[in-house]
């Protein structure tokens, strides 16, 4: 059968598209390991092993210009041929891949969420934003001071591991939140995340919204942390609480200005309806914390956290020079991240004038996915028969991590894009192939191709291994049969507690080098703004 030939987009092209703000979509179908070893700056990562299951959502629009690349792995052919099934039409790939895109001046990023993190310490370089060392927070906090510490981060990232005494209150969050936590002025506020980035915008924050109490970001936080020598807390379940009238109404006044003084416009819901149905993409994204958004929110719109969506922009509005919207109750947390987006060089927009009736939608935000041939699904009891009597081979296409942790005894874990590039070779000889993954969503898209490799009969554990372990069936743990390389997921060097020192020290040294990449790399478009009162 011959291949669908894609057109081939020059990295100069798309580097002047940056520059003129126009609608890019540059896109990495590596696994993330493999991209975060090198990528452009606005590279966003959708990998083929998994490229169902974020595509629509992460670029919503047709015919969004798509380029596509990889390594010199011919995964790009691949995902245009199935991006282009689901109805896009605008696809190519970057000649030469990323050789192509140095050959024409481009700079290469490595880690992920790069162009979040060298925000981050282009602001600091401009806004010269407080911080205290480790050892100096230490001190403070052993010496009974009057302070507070706010830990940034997610929740199940401040539970991993915390600043001894931290509070979890995520950066999206902190301007509504601080006044009640910290009434006195006289209290100090030390925010800090595991790195630089989240401690960074959380700290100059509360100085742009006139926070009257002394802030500091811990420098280098939890990684700084550590490298001085001193012990982390875990399995905390410390969290802000509910806001005052009065911290919100003062909080509120003060968000606006921030967003008016970046340029974040207002657009009422009409003006919303009107854009959706436009072709250039917008992006609408309700930023309060989950349980409020579960309890009702805009129908249609995404849930992220604030501080989260200043962190990984790039994961949620893969579509740079794309409009992003954003919702929330109170006139506090829409109105932070829309001014810190507005700086990032994204034009960000806050819904007024909603109703509680707009809020009509309830329940957790579902990805959208294309629709898969409908496979032939098994039992967990039928599987555990079929097991018994040998010559079934499983698939299991969930985590790396997942998988070592509680997997189908004789199953084999393997990613989809090792199975594009080894074929059948691949796969261990079996009278038939079950496959799964957590809930058995992404396996089903692997169906076609095990059964086109093979030739033998495939099918679908129903409900994937929650439905095995639910059925109380036996499970096994480690690496029995691993068929990729462990490139799923790049792991963090802010993440967990067990990361070598010079893994650490090298993340802070690659981060304080950011600023200088921006300047060489010349698309970023950021502008900060000098914003403390």
């Amino acid at each position: 059968m011959t291949k669908p030939v894609f057109p081939l987009r020059q990295a100069a092209e798309i580097i002047e598209a940056l520059r003129q703000q126009q609608e890019v979509a540059i896109v990495d179908v590596r696994d993330e390991a493999l991209f975060a070893t090198a990528h452009p700056l606005f590279a966003v990562n959708i990998p083929l092993s998994k490229l169902e299951l974020e595509l629509l959502d992460r670029i919503p629009q047709r015919t969004t210009a798509i380029t596509l690349y990889d390594g010199n792995e011919g995964l790009a052919q691949t995902a245009a041929e199935r991006i282009a099934a689901l109805g896009y039409s605008n696809v190519a790939l970057l000649a030469d891949d990323l050789a192509g895109w140095q050959a024409a001046g481009g700079e290469l990023f490595i880690d992920v969420n790069s162009p979040s993190k060298a925000f981050g310490e282009l602001v600091e370089h401009h806004n010269h934003t407080p911080s205290l060392s480790a050892d100096e927070v230490h001190q403070l906090i052993n010496s009974d001071a009057n302070v507070v510490v706010l830990d940034a981060r997610r929740f199940d990232e401040y539970q991993t591991m915390s600043i001894p005494g931290a509070t979890s209150v995520p950066g999206g969050e902190l301007v509504l939140r601080v006044r009640d936590i910290a009434p006195s002025p006289e209290t100090t506020v030390i925010v800090n995340c595991a790195g630089r980035t989240r401690s960074i915008i959380g700290t100059q924050s509360l100085v742009n919204a006139g926070i009257r109490n002394p802030v500091f970001a811990l420098r280098n936080g939890t990684i700084g942390w550590t490298l001085a020598g001193h012990a982390l807390d875990k399995g905390q379940s410390r969290r802000y609480g509910e806001a005052s009238e009065t911290a919100q109404r003062q909080a509120a006044n003060n968000a606006r200005i921030i967003a008016d003084r970046a340029g974040v416009e207002r657009i009422p819901l009409a003006t919303l309806k009107r854009w959706q149905q436009e072709t250039r993409t917008t992006y609408l994204f309700d930023v309060r914390d989950a349980d409020e958004y579960a309890a009702g929110h805009l129908p249609g719109s995404r849930h992220v956290p604030g501080g989260q969506l200043v962190q990984e922009t790039d994961h949620y509005a893969s579509v740079r020079g794309a409009r992003i919207v954003l919702i929330d109750d109170d006139g506090v947390r829409a109105n932070m991240t829309a001014s810190w987006l507005a700086q990032l060089g994204w034009q960000v927009s806050v819904l007024e004038e909603l109703q509680a009736s707009d809020f009509s939608e309830r329940g957790n935000w579902k990805a959208q996915v294309p629709p898969v041939a409908q496979p032939e699904f098994i039992s967990p009891q039928q599987l555990a028969e079929w097991l018994q009597e040998g010559q079934t081979q499983v698939l299991d296409f969930t985590t790396r991590a997942n998988h070592l942790n509680s997997h189908i005894p004789g199953a084999a874990w393997l990613l989809r894009s090792t199975l594009q590039q080894q074929g059948k070779a691949l796969l261990p000889e079996a009278r038939r192939y079950v496959l799964t993954c957590g809930s058995s969503l992404l396996a089903g898209y692997a169906v076609q191709q095990v059964a086109e490799l093979t030739g033998k009969p495939v099918f679908v554990l129903e409900g994937g291994n929650a439905a095995w372990r639910e059925a109380g069936l036996p499970t096994e743990q480690g690496e029995q049969q691993l068929l990729s390389p462990a490139i799923d997921r790049y792991r963090r060097p802010y993440e967990g507690t067990d990361i070598e020192a010079g893994v650490m020290q090298a993340y802070l040294d690659w981060e304080y080098g950011l600023v200088a990449q921006l300047d060489r790399d010349g698309t970023h478009g950021f502008r900060v703004l000098q914003l403390q009162p």
